[in-house]
Order: C-alpha cells, then structure tokens, then sequence
C-alpha cells in the first residue's frame, strides 16, 4: 500500500531506536483517521504524516503568550492533503528520496534530548535539566516544524508547499537555519547550563 498512492512506507526506517514506538509507519493510502486515534493514549496509532498534517492545521503557541486565534488557523483539511502531497513532490524532486523518510530523518534531528524544567525553592524558581521523554520528543519535534512553516509562509510569496519542503530538507540535513534545530540547541544549552 502506498502513501497517497505514490511513496512506499516499507522502505522507511526509523534509526533513533528510541523513537521506533512512537512514530507509526503503517501504510494508509489517505492519512486521515476522523479522530479515532485522537487523546494522549492512542495518538501513537495515527500516522505520523497525518500527526504532522493535524500539527500544520493549529501549529501550537510559541513563547509565553498563546498566540493562536481561531481566525488564523482554520484551514480546510483537504488543502492540506495536497499541500502535503505538493511538498513530497518537491521534496522527492530535490533530493531523490523517498519524502517520508526526510520527514523521518527532520522529526529525529529536531527531537531534543534534555530539556529545562523550572521548580518554586523558598523564594526563587531553580531550574534542572531533565531528560525528555521520547513521546514529547517526537510532539515537540513537530511542534517546531510547524511552527517554523508557519512563520516562513505567513506573509511571504513562499506556498505552503514550498514552506513544508524547505523546512523538512534543511530539518533532515541538520541545517541551523531551519527552526527546529535552532530550537533544539538553544534548550539543550540551556539545559546543559542549568545541570
């Protein structure tokens, strides 16, 4: 079976073997589960393209202030079916690989590996470098990935299209312009700093 009846899922691997369990590669023509797989127990049964696709329709909030309005994100789902399917095809054009697995190589150099948490002592908040788990590893990861899309296609000539394939090539070649990398170091050093 084959994604949108154009790439193999078969020939996909996942290498950071911490991140096997939670990203489900199961061929499914049309990535679409109408919610069945919805909640924090059984999102590991949904697809991880349509989990990236549901991330791109509410990117999430960056920073301290929740920035999302309903006026913004409230797009339609088959547009992002085929900005998705236009994206692969970009994507498939530029590197001469299956899109699904740059999708896999940009989740797994974006999932950070420590992270900072922040706890109230006497009168001041300390902060402690905690290891992250890895299903908010691959949340984050997507998360950053959207958000940076977001940000690079909103009010530019870029199309969506275009915004997703040069986010998850410059993600899958570890590239510091793209926002999730950048993002991944600068938590990692702050965790590093706060050990």
């Amino acid at each position: 079976m084959l994604i949108f009846n154009r790439w193999n899922m078969d020939e996909v691997k996942v290498q950071d073997q911490g991140l096997v369990r939670y990203i489900n590669l199961k061929p499914v023509v049309v990535p679409r589960s109408f919610g069945r797989n919805s909640g924090d127990f059984r999102k590991n049964d949904m697809s991880i393209v349509e989990r990236f696709m549901n991330k791109l329709m509410v990117t999430g909030h960056s920073g301290k202030r929740h920035k999302v309005s309903s006026g913004k994100f409230c797009g339609n789902y088959q547009t992002i079916i085929r900005e998705t399917i236009k994206a692969f095809q970009i994507i498939e054009s530029k590197t001469k690989k299956n899109p699904v697995q740059v999708l896999i190589n940009a989740i797994e150099n974006a999932a950070l590996y420590e992270e900072i948490a922040a706890y109230q002592v006497g009168g001041i908040i300390a902060r402690k470098a905690v290891i992250t788990s890895p299903q908010r590893r691959v949340d984050v990861a997507l998360r950053y990935m959207t958000q940076g899309i977001q940000r690079s296609a909103f009010k530019s000539r870029k199309t969506l299209g275009d915004a997703i394939a040069d986010e998850l090539i410059a993600a899958a070649n570890n590239d510091s312009k793209a926002m999730p990398i950048r993002e991944r170091a600068r938590i990692e050093k702050e965790a590093e700093g706060a050990r």
